[in-house]
């Protein structure tokens, strides 16, 4: 079983929570694990029974930022999107994930909360920076399958697992991002970079479970890209093995 992070949002004038079909279409069909939608309802949620629940965890994707207050940033001039109860609910609950050795996969989103749970902080407009690639989706007016196309490539670090899992030390990916890593967290190893320098993929150093962040979205291509299916599928690997432990511990219980 794997927790989907979900969004707090608004449908209908009704408070709502929300994750998007390619998440869950991925950890089904390729992870080959069952998706669980988690709520966004802070410390409302019972960690230690969600721990006990389950294998894995993936931080998905969203519209919405990290709060700068999380990291110590002024709030932007700029209008941004924020998502203060995901925050509240994913921020304190990851280092306890890790700490019991959940399988992590954190995407676009999802990498951004790993950075700065570990301490690090974010750029808020990455394309402003000098010599910095426009990491950003692009035109609004193309088909939505569109924004997923791949826009630039990583070099990946050798002798990681992101350089295991794409079978070398390059790949192309797709790009919808606006913030990035300002400072990395402590204890996170880069394992892949784009062409201008910006981290594109981490994991934590010391977890000895999958952890894997990546910058970019492999569960809008997990039909045409073998790095994207490699990703999901050596997760769902580690969420079986999650679960064996976790089996063996409640029968001994």
């Amino acid at each position: 079983m794997v927790a989907i992070a979900s969004d707090r949002i608004e449908r209908h004038g009704h408070p709502s929570h929300a994750a998007t079909h390619g998440y869950l279409r991925a950890v089904a069909q390729v992870a080959g694990a069952l998706p669980l939608v988690l709520p966004a309802l802070g410390d409302a949620l019972d960690a230690d029974t969600l721990i006990a629940s389950i294998d894995g965890i993936v931080l998905t994707g969203s519209p919405s930022n990290v709060d700068p207050a999380r990291y110590g940033a002024p709030q932007p001039h700029a209008p941004m999107l924020l998502d203060r109860d995901r925050d509240a609910t994913i921020l304190p609950l990851v280092p306890r994930l890790i700490g019991a050795g959940v399988p992590v996969l954190g995407i676009c989103r999802g990498f951004q909360e790993l950075n700065v749970v570990f301490g690090g902080t974010l750029a808020a407009a990455v394309h402003e920076l000098p010599g910095a690639l426009d990491h950003r989706e692009g035109d609004h007016a193309r088909p939505i399958e569109r924004w997923y196309d791949d826009s630039h490539d990583v070099h990946i670090v050798p002798g990681t697992r992101l350089a295991a899992l794409a079978g070398g030390t390059h790949a192309v990916v797709n790009s919808l991002h606006h913030q990035g890593v300002e400072r990395m967290g402590r204890g996170l190893r880069v394992e892949a970079r784009a062409p201008d320098g910006l981290v594109e993929a981490f994991s934590v150093e010391a977890a000895p479970q999958f952890t894997l962040a990546v910058q970019w979205h492999p569960e809008m291509r997990i039909d045409d890209s073998p790095l994207a299916h490699a990703i999901f599928a050596a997760f769902g690997e580690a969420c079986r093995a999650r679960q064996q432990q976790r089996l063996r511990a409640s029968a001994h219980a």
